[in-house]
């Protein structure tokens, strides 16, 4: 997890009648600190909050603990300035760096190479010969808004358009080196099936010599969370909206056959409407029915049992997740924490929940059958599958057709200044020099990244032939 702060919302919030109605302030103790672990699989659209230290007052519940420290995503062995003006920026690309060179007026983000016959060469078979395809120069960048593991996420301008997207730039050579290729791919071949109002779009994938580029929405509401954490509790009428739509996400997903697997705050963000948007799908997996993984992936406290044990896990491991997310909501922190990574994971295996008795009775009914710990016996895994969860008597308020019509407008709304607007992005990253760390071709005999251009067949109007695809 990458650290932020809030630089887009401000204590002038709390006065506000309407917030009264909706956030239930608290004071915020210090954050809980956990084991970093290896891998940071979360290429942020938007900051976490800083910690909040100013006492609250009209405290209505005895202090629970808000966690702003949390483990990184992790997978175990077994299985992306200065301000410059956009017509004088180009995206300049050798074997040892990516950066932002002055050019005349006019030009954009174009792709160059040292020697002519070094142009990119790789997915010839598919990428390069495509009629609809999409390349670098087809995009004006704007900000750096996010960093991961494996390069940046940065604002872009399509070219010729008022289209603002994020595009996230992984370096091969990084990817290659830690062996996750197959996740790349996976992530990208998993985007790509996707269409769903409550989960961020890929609208185009392609590729270059020394780096993988998704073109995803601009989602700049920022973190659904940090409203919990810089306000305080949300009350059980916003929680339900917020989780309502978070599930219809996740049954999409289990629908067409995917797995999350990494369901946690810093991947579930606010449009500019308040509206759930559940990104990066790093560790997310395809399944059949009748298999289970046995990776040992996700981040540590949102994790299920039974990947900790090692037993196997399905797509009931997403539902735990979404039972922590939605105690965390209820509650201010989530349901097993404190000491080291070893010692989260023996609460999250041995200890039993605590629910605190402000909240109702139906929502303890839910976080009951979301957080048992026998996958076979959890919310979400008979026979009907999600359609348990949505008639469960914590929803009934739910329309759910309306939700997913988005006919169901939340309470709340983020201060969102159009499409443009980066006031939710951790200044660290929008202050940021636009350029790119060097990287070196992928120490690979084979590409391992063949058929990786997309364009969402709405935007099959591009009727071009792109060398760079």
């Amino acid at each position: 997890m990458v650290s932020s702060q809030l630089s887009g919302l401000t204590n002038t919030h709390s006065g506000k009648p309407f917030l009264d109605q909706l956030l239930i302030p608290l004071t915020v103790p210090e954050s809980v600190v956990t084991d970093q672990v290896e891998l940071d699989f979360s290429d942020v659209f938007g900051p976490l909050p800083a910690q909040n230290t100013a006492e609250a007052s009209g405290h209505v519940y005895d202090d629970p603990v808000v966690v702003h420290s949390r483990s990184h995503s992790l997978v175990g062995p077994s299985s992306v300035s200065q301000s410059l003006k956009l017509s004088r920026l180009t995206l300049h690309e050798t074997e040892d760096s990516l950066e932002l060179l002055e050019c005349i007026a006019g030009e954009t983000i174009k792709e160059v190479e040292e020697h002519s016959n070094e142009r990119h060469l790789v997915d010839v078979n598919v990428d390069a010969l495509t009629v609809n395809s999409i390349c670098i120069e087809d995009f004006e960048v704007l900000k750096v808004v996010g960093q991961g593991a494996f390069g940046k996420v940065y604002q872009v301008r399509k070219k010729g358009t008022s289209e603002i997207y994020a595009m996230k730039v992984m370096r091969k050579d990084k990817i290659v080196e830690k062996n996750h290729a197959e996740y790349m791919k996976a992530e990208r071949d998993i985007l790509t099936k996707i269409d769903h109002p409550f989960i961020v779009q890929l609208k185009y994938s392609f590729q270059t010599k020394y780096r993988l580029y998704l073109v995803l929405d601009f989602i700049n509401g920022g973190h659904l969370f940090f409203q919990l954490y810089h306000h305080g509790l949300f009350r059980e009428d916003l929680a339900r909206i917020y989780a309502a739509e978070i599930v219809s996400a996740v049954s999409h997903l289990h629908a067409n056959g995917i797995m999350h697997r990494d369901l946690k705050p810093e991947n579930i963000l606010l449009d500019a409407d308040g509206h759930v948007m559940l990104t990066d799908f790093g560790l997310a997996k395809e399944f059949d029915e009748n298999t289970r993984s046995n990776s040992m992936c996700g981040t540590v406290e949102y994790m299920a049992p039974e990947i900790i044990l090692g037993k196997g896990h399905d797509k009931a491991a997403d539902w735990w997740s979404v039972g922590i997310l939605s105690y965390e909501m209820l509650t201010g922190k989530p349901p097993f924490i404190g000491g080291n990574r070893d010692k989260i994971q023996q609460k999250i295996v041995k200890d039993k929940m605590k629910l605190p008795a402000f909240l109702s009775s139906e929502a303890h009914s839910l976080l009951k059958g979301l957080l048992q710990k026998d996958a076979s016996k959890r919310l979400g895994s008979g026979a009907t599958g999600s359609e348990e969860i949505k008639r469960h008597k914590w929803f009934k308020p739910i329309n759910w057709k309306k939700l997913e019509a988005m006919e169901i407008q939340p309470s709340f709304r983020p201060e969102v200044e159009g499409k443009l607007c980066i006031a939710n992005f951790e200044k660290r990253w929008t202050d940021m020099p636009l350029s790119e760390s060097p990287a070196s071709s992928p120490k690979t005999n084979t590409n391992p990244f063949t058929n990786f251009t997309f364009i969402r067949p709405a935007a099959s109007f591009l009727q071009k032939s792109c060398p760079l695809s």
